[in-house]
C-alpha cells in the first residue's frame, strides 16, 4: 500500500510504502472491542468500597423486646434494611484487569491501524518538528492541514518543541511509537504517523 507523505507546511514530500501485514489486515470489530475493554479494565482503580454489616459502627444490642410491642421483630440496627446499616454484597477493592495474549494485543494494534487506513483517516507526516514552542504557530499549521481531532505518533522520541507546542491544543494528542495503543487510535478521527513511527511500528508488528 502506497501513501503520500506530507509536511507540516501542507506540502508533498514523496510517497511511502506501507506493509500490508501491518496496515492491510482485515478489520475485525470483535478484536478491537476486546483490546479496548482490556485497556480500559487495566485503567480502573478498583478502589470502590462499601461497608458491610460487620464494619458499621454501632451496637449489636437487640433494639427492643421480641414480643408485646406490636412492631416487627428486630435484632440490632446494623442490618442492611435499616437506615445507616451495612451493605450486602457491596463492591470491595479488587483488580479489574484480565489477561490478553501478546499476539492478540498485536493483532488489535494492526487492526486499528488498518481500520484508519481503510477509512482514509491515516496520514503520514515527514517529520513532527517545529522551530518554536509557540502553540499559536502550530495551531495555524494544523488548521491548514485540517487536523482538529488527531493522534500524532512520532518515533522513539518526540521532538521537545513539538510536544510543548501541542500539549495545550484541544483534540490533539502526541505519543511516541512505543505508546501507540488501540484505544487512543480509535478515539481520534485522524491518525498521523511520522516516517520514523511507520518504520518503528512495522519493525515491532511484523
Amino acid at each position: 500500500m502506497k501513501l503520500k507523505v506530507t509536511t507540516l507546511d501542507n506540502a508533498e514530500a514523496g510517497e511511502i510504502e506501507l506493509a500490508d501485514e501491518v496496515f492491510g489486515v482485515d478489520v475485525r470489530r470483535d478484536v478491537l472491542a476486546r483490546v479496548v475493554n482490556w485497556q480500559l479494565a487495566k485503567r480502573r482503580a478498583g478502589t470502590h468500597k462499601t461497608k458491610s454489616r460487620g464494619e458499621i459502627t454501632g451496637t449489636s444490642k437487640k433494639a427492643y423486646r421480641q414480643k408485646g410491642t406490636g412492631r416487627a421483630r428486630r435484632g440490632n440496627l446494623k442490618t442492611n434494611i435499616m437506615r445507616g446499616g451495612g451493605t450486602v454484597h457491596g463492591p470491595v477493592p479488587r483488580d479489574h484487569g484480565h489477561d490478553l495474549t501478546r499476539k492478540f494485543r498485536q493483532l488489535g494494534l494492526k487492526t486499528a491501524l488498518s481500520a484508519k487506513a481503510a477509512d482514509g483517516q491515516l496520514v503520514v507526516l515527514d517529520a513532527a518538528k517545529v522551530e518554536t514552542h509557540k502553540t499559536a504557530e502550530l495551531v495555524r499549521r494544523l488548521a491548514a492541514l485540517g487536523w482538529t481531532n488527531a493522534l500524532i505518533i512520532d518515533g522513539t522520541e518526540v521532538d521537545a518543541l513539538f510536544q510543548r507546542a501541542a500539549r495545550n491544543i484541544p483534540g490533539i494528542e502526541v505519543l511516541p511509537q512505543q505508546g501507540a495503543n488501540v484505544y487512543d487510535i480509535l478515539r481520534r478521527e485522524q491518525l498521523v504517523l511520522t516516517r520514523n513511527a511507520v518504520e518503528a511500528l512495522e519493525a515491532r508488528l511484523k
